[in-house]
Formats: C-alpha cells, sequence, structure tokens
C-alpha cells in the first residue's frame, strides 16, 4: 500500500514531499512537470496501474512544488534535479524506470545521466529539455529582456494558472543544464510520447531527444490530436503501454 505523505529532509534546509508504492522492481519513478506536482492526473493514473502490477512506484514533489517547502521562484533545473537525485538515493529502491512529464523529462535526462548505473528505462511525456533556453528564453522580446536584467525576474501569463514567473536565476542555471547540444550517453530504452497539437513543447522537440540519445532502443510516439497534458484517458492508455514496453525492452524480451 502507499503509505501517508512522508518527507525528506534537505541538507540546507526544508523537505520533500514524497509518497511511495512498495512492489517488484524496476520501480517507476514519476517526475511531474514545471508548476505541476506529484497529486496529477497522471502520476495518480501511473500509481494505480503500478498496484495493479505489483510493482514500486515512487511520486514526489519539488522544492517549491505541491506539499515540498520552498517558494517556487525561488528554484532551478539545478534544485530540482538535486531533489530528484535525492529521492533516488534514498527512497527509490534497486533500479528504476524515469518518467518525465515536460519539464521532469528534462530532469529525467539529468538524473539518468548522473544515475545511470540504476537506469533500466525511460518515458517522456511531452518531454521538454532545454525549455528554458529553447522556449522561454529565445521568445524574450527586447522589452523583456530588459526587464528581467533591471529586475531579475519577469512575469508571464499562463494558461495553467497564476502568471509564471521567470527568474534570471532559472535561465541561466538552466543553460548549465543543457543537453541536446550533443550525444546524450543514455543507452537504455525509451518511449517518448508527443502530442503535436501540444502548444508548449513543439512535437519536433521530441525528434531532436530521440536523435541526441545514444540507445537503439528509442521509440517517439506521436499523438496527432494531443495536447500538451497528454491526460485523456486514451492517452493515459498509452501511457501505460509505454511503460509496460519500456519494462519489457528492460528486461530483454
Amino acid at each position: 500500500m502507499t503509505s501517508d505523505i512522508a518527507r525528506l529532509p534537505l541538507a540546507g534546509g526544508g523537505a520533500i514531499a514524497w509518497r511511495r508504492l512498495e512492489g517488484q522492481g524496476p520501480e517507476i519513478v514519476f517526475l511531474c512537470g514545471l508548476r505541476s506536482d506529484m497529486e496529477g492526473s497522471k502520476a495518480l493514473f501511473l500509481e494505480d496501474w503500478c498496484r495493479r502490477e505489483g510493482r514500486a512506484f515512487t511520486r514526489f514533489d519539488y522544492r517549491g512544488h505541491g506539499s515540498s517547502t520552498g517558494r517556487f521562484e525561488e528554484g532551478c533545473i539545478g534544485d530540482w534535479l538535486a531533489d530528484t537525485l535525492a529521492v533516488l538515493d534514498r527512497v527509490v529502491q534497486g533500479r528504476f524506470v524515469l518518467v518525465g512529464s515536460s519539464m521532469g523529462g528534462w530532469l529525467a535526462v539529468l538524473a539518468g545521466l548522473a544515475r545511470n548505473e540504476r537506469l533500466a528505462g525511460m518515458v517522456g511525456i511531452a518531454a521538454a529539455p532545454d525549455f528554458t533556453a529553447d522556449l522561454m528564453e529565445a521568445r524574450l522580446s527586447p522589452a523583456q529582456r530588459a526587464q528581467l536584467a533591471e529586475h531579475g525576474f519577469l512575469k508571464e501569463p499562463s494558461p495553467y494558472g497564476e502568471p509564471l514567473r521567470i527568474t534570471r536565476r532559472l535561465l541561466e542555471d538552466g543553460r548549465r543544464h543543457r543537453v541536446l547540444q550533443g550525444p546524450i550517453p543514455l543507452r537504455c530504452p525509451v518511449h517518448l510520447l508527443q502530442g503535436q497539437e501540444d502548444p508548449d513543447v513543439p512535437w519536433e522537440t521530441a525528434l531532436r531527444l530521440a536523435a541526441r540519445l545514444e540507445s537503439e532502443a528509442v521509440t517517439v510516439e506521436l499523438v496527432k490530436d494531443g495536447d500538451h497534458r497528454l491526460s485523456r484517458d486514451a492517452d493515459l492508455r498509452r501511457l501505460a503501454a509505454a511503460v509496460e514496453r519500456v519494462l519489457e525492452q528492460a528486461a530483454g524480451r
């Protein structure tokens, strides 16, 4: 069974909120997107699927997200990567499959590189590697760049709730964690789900990521009418099938 929400203390103060389902490995680990949390529909769907399959599953909130401590606007990719690695090192047991949604897809690549010896596979859902440079910074107007330089942040309207606060620290840190500039030395099975009607992440991003991965077992599944969330019933069935395929490939079946 899934335990009540647990807290993982951080060395610098604060704590990461997490939940874990006991079961067989490789363990499925869900990495949510920017300003999302572990209570989203895809995370809960995967937990139910893992429960039926008797498989271990972990979900958690980065600092500044959901039930974890911290302020969102103070975080950056490096902070959320550190949170992910803390969960992998101190909560997750044995080998794992990372399932990353949007920003979580970028963090899955970074965490997979950092813990390659335990990485059994990866599933991306509208994975958004390098989005701070390619999708945020590249689209800034001269006026926005001036505001960022003067004030250290700017606010952008968001269709998902309150305006998004983009900080200079987030953009500068994002440049240091880019992965699409060269080969990505991951050789595990990878399945990338991507909607072609995604207004936030161009579907070509999935092809760029697939081309950079050194793995020979990379599948790109384009959903012609799919949006960014990919959380419809049909999309969730695709997600379960993608995880199952990666697990079978990881087992050599």
